[in-house]
């Protein structure tokens, strides 16, 4: 067994349909072992599965483990040389896993490798990363980047000053598809499941880049990527979980008063942003759409 995929699903029946034909239609010999892991779906994901695609190893949890320990508990059966973590909103060009698998025999000191992800009318979506810096943290993703959205600081961490068509060494590389030896996952451990979601691939890049391992982007493997089809299920959720996710890793890479800081900085600009749902709400403009905005910032400011 060459690759080892596996694919955490939550709630995206039709989506995981499309990804798992796109694999088993793919350019590689021999076929990969497909182990999907489904986090207590309610939408029929699993007995879709099991009646049509039964080559798959299923994995049916009884709760939601996270994006982390999905993929960790997925790992754990892989039987690989080589693993594939894949995103179930995702669907593969047909020579996309042969690229990756070729790219890493041929590039020995390579680690981990990512394909392009493409949005789905073919635009190339953002997947580069260097890695987070303290002042980054508080200009990317936040009221700040929104205010402010050509900042040097945003542009630079996604690799905007650099041309998306080639072959090029990152820090590291969106979760949505990362390529690499299974060997990796025995030597630096598999994520941190203190994670939930978000930044879990940040932190594991930075382990694997720590052990002297290169990580690449390849844009000749294609993969597209509808964004966000679990998470934006239950939007606010998933703001919470970004931004503590955010905290997190600046306690665990920089230190216990970054983290304080990054805590203030987030809670003084939801407060802010609520403040001005709040004014919005009292001229009467989009009522609802107010009250829903209002809502998820002060769940976030009571997690903060």
């Amino acid at each position: 067994m060459t690759i080892s995929i596996v694919i955490v699903n939550w709630n995206v029946k039709p989506l995981l349909r499309d990804c798992l034909q796109s694999v088993f239609a793919g350019e590689i010999d021999p076929a990969p072992e497909v182990i999907v892991v489904d986090n207590a779906s309610a939408d029929g994901s699993v007995e879709m599965v099991r009646a049509e695609f039964p080559q798959v190893t299923l994995i049916a949890g009884e709760k939601n483990l996270g994006f982390s320990g999905g993929n960790n508990l997925g790992m754990a059966h892989a039987r690989g040389e080589f693993a594939f973590l894949l995103n179930p909103d995702t669907t593969l060009a047909p020579d996309a896993l042969r690229r990756l698998r070729d790219y890493l025999r041929e590039n020995p000191s390579v680690g981990v490798v990512g394909p392009q992800l493409l949005w789905a009318n073919g635009a190339v979506q953002s997947s580069r990363r260097r890695f987070p810096t303290p002042a980054g943290m508080m200009w990317e993703s936040t009221l700040l980047e929104r205010w402010f959205p050509r900042n040097r600081f945003a542009r630079r961490y996604r690799f905007e000053d650099t041309p998306p068509d080639r072959a090029m060494p990152v820090d590291w590389l969106v979760g949505a598809a990362l390529f690499f030896r299974r060997e990796i996952w025995a030597q630096v451990g598999g994520l941190d499941e203190t994670f939930f979601m978000y930044f879990e691939e940040t932190d594991w890049c930075r382990r694997v880049a720590n052990a002297g391992w290169a990580i690449h982007y390849l844009p000749t493997a294609k993969v597209v990527h509808f964004e966000g089809q679990s998470s934006g299920q239950v939007l606010s959720a998933r703001a919470i979980r970004f931004q503590r996710s955010k905290i997190r890793y600046a306690e665990k890479w920089f230190g216990a008063g970054t983290a304080r800081r990054v805590r203030r900085f987030l809670r003084a600009t939801t407060a802010l942003e609520w403040g001005i749902e709040a004014a919005k709400w009292l001229i009467g403009h989009k009522r609802p759409l107010r009250r829903e905005r209002m809502a998820a910032h002060r769940a976030l400011l009571k997690l903060l």
